[in-house]
């Protein structure tokens, strides 16, 4: 089942992007690019909340509707 996990994202000083989460207690991602960033973000979520479950399974995210609002970012 897929599940939302809303990330925030800066850019950090020395040039790398850097991803954490209320919504997944620990998540912490570090990457070059806003792509990379999300992409290791979604392994590490992925990982820690297969962690959380044997533990504790009282902690529900949301689930993906049939729509939702998704924030596009494109190059130029």
């Amino acid at each position: 089942m897929e599940q939302i996990v809303n990330l925030h994202i800066e850019l950090l000083p020395e040039g790398m992007y850097l991803a954490t989460s209320e919504d997944v207690q620990g998540l912490v991602a570090q990457g070059r690019t806003i792509t990379e960033t999300i992409e290791i973000a979604r392994d590490v979520t992925k990982k820690l909340l297969e962690a959380q479950q044997t533990r504790d399974s009282s902690r529900k995210l949301a689930a993906v509707c049939d729509t939702f609002d998704y924030p596009m970012i494109v190059a130029l």
